[in-house]
């Protein structure tokens, strides 16, 4: 009887200081580790490592939403928006400039860029300058450019890109290292750096935390409400050209799960809905374990449709879960 509750004690314990993604990551692994013997294999690991840079990529914006309090749902148009003006600009130019392949390549990447900034500028605009809430504002964009996207292509994915970027940034190795994951692993340094070491990613915290307090605190709000948001269309538009380039085609309907998969890993990962909470190393984890479990039914076979409802019992799972830890947290200090 006292073994029992000791190890009942370590198990909360252990909940209570690193949250749910360490119990669901190794039931996850011994689950499909029994149903699938390749599902271990080298050869798939890389392979969930690299279908994972998307997901981590855009859940790490998605992060800096969250940290503020609020929460993203356009992530999956910036993608998709990102797609098809970057292939159309791609395509277009090496139409009349077939030698210039690098230039076109360029161009394409800024302007696709460009497309997932803008609408990360209007999100960021209307949520810190105007009050709107990140709801209603990240939905509407959400239509906006699932609208132009459709608009710009006629629902047909746009081909005629250089094959050299689907070579380089979809195919390409990098010392024996897929191009995407170096790319991703580039982002990660570069976010916890600036969680971590800088002013400004403390203050996302601490707007998250008390904005009312941040802002007596003399922390320019409104600023960095605006700079969240601008930032997580950034990195989602980065994944959107990662994405492209995988499938060598650009597409308005890529990233429609994104929005469901990206709070998803969040959560699990310990990134509180309230604000405030949550570090980018355990984000990384949280998107691995999405794609490990994506993967992990695909080798099960089980029906695409079913993996949905599976993340959507995840998502709700994590937040039942993160609301428990919560209160024993409280608990502990009281």
């Amino acid at each position: 009887m006292n073994s029992s509750r000791t190890f009942l004690g370590r198990v909360k314990f252990l909940f209570v200081h690193l949250g749910v993604l360490p119990f669901v990551l190794l039931v996850a692994i011994i689950v499909f580790s029994l149903m699938s013997d390749n599902f271990l294999s080298t050869r798939n690991i890389v392979n969930v490592l690299r279908q994972s840079t998307f997901l981590t990529v855009v859940a790490m914006g998605q992060m800096l939403a969250l940290l503020t309090g609020g929460f993203d749902l356009s992530v999956g148009t910036i993608l998709a928006v990102t797609s098809v003006v970057s292939a159309l600009a791609m395509s277009g130019f090496i139409l009349s400039f077939p030698d210039m392949i690098w230039l076109a390549i360029s161009l394409g990447i800024l302007a696709g860029l460009g497309a997932g900034l803008t609408i990360g500028v209007i999100n960021g605009f209307g949520i810190a300058f105007l009050n709107v809430s990140p709801f209603m504002m990240t939905l509407g964009m959400a239509s906006v450019g699932f609208g132009i996207a459709l608009f710009l292509t006629g629902g047909v994915p746009v081909y005629g890109m250089p094959d050299a970027y689907g070579s380089v940034f979809g195919y390409g190795l990098w010392f024996s290292v897929p191009v995407p994951i170096v790319i991703t692993v580039c982002l990660i340094v570069v976010m916890y750096f600036f969680l971590v070491w800088t002013r400004a990613g403390r203050y996302l915290y601490a707007i998250g935390g008390n904005i009312k307090a941040a802002r007596l605190s003399g922390v320019r709000t409104k600023f960095h409400l605006f700079f969240a948001y601008v930032a997580s269309a950034g990195l989602a538009s980065v994944a959107g050209l990662m994405l492209t380039a995988r499938l060598e085609t650009g597409e308005a309907n890529i990233g429609v799960a994104m929005p469901l998969e990206s709070i998803a890993a969040c959560v699990i990962a310990g990134v509180s809905l309230r604000g405030g909470v949550g570090r980018v190393e355990s984000v990384v984890l949280g998107a691995i374990f999405i794609g490990l479990v994506q993967n992990g039914m695909n080798l099960a076979r089980i029906d695409s449709y079913l993996q949905t409802v599976v993340i959507g019992v995840l998502l709700i799972s994590a937040v039942i879960a993160d609301q428990i830890r919560q209160k024993w947290v409280a608990d502990l200090k009281g």
